[in-house]
């Protein structure tokens, strides 16, 4: 995506003189519209992503809440309190799990594409918000 971007900047406006500024207008549109299509797509994804994640923790601090405050939990060993308790194991297992299939990254995805873009876009001038919308900055007066 980065490498796409960095190309697209450079051919469509950058070394390229482009003698039209029509055309200048309409590859910032057509830039602007595939940005703001691939953060869109990527939302529902990551909406579904945050809802696991926000179950699976709610699931395991239920399941910590019940393992701390039972009173056999201070009498046996840990793996047989573990064992006593099911859902926090099974819970507390998942949600490592998640992590270790990187749903910290799938969470925020759109922001991660965002913040890459505003790096190469800020050689240029340009921003984006979070949803791939471009803000055009004002050049730098020379003098």
């Amino acid at each position: 995506m980065q490498l796409c971007l960095i190309y697209f900047l450079k051919y469509s406006i950058g070394s390229k003189p482009i003698k039209h500024s029509a055309y200048k207008g309409y590859y910032l549109k057509a830039f602007e519209r595939r940005l703001t299509e691939y953060v869109s797509c990527l939302q529902p994804a990551t909406g579904r992503w945050r809802m696991i994640l926000i179950v699976v923790s709610v699931c395991t601090a239920t399941g910590a809440w019940n393992w701390l405050i039972d009173p056999d939990t201070q009498k046996v060993s840990f793996f047989s309190s573990l064992w006593n308790h099911p859902f926090f194991t099974i819970s507390c297992i998942t949600l490592i799990a998640l992590f270790f299939a990187g749903i910290h990254k799938r969470v925020v995805a759109p922001s991660i594409i965002a913040a890459r873009c505003r790096t190469v876009l800020a050689e240029y001038n340009m921003s984006c918000d979070d949803t791939g919308k471009l803000i055009l900055k004002p050049r730098p007066h020379i003098q």
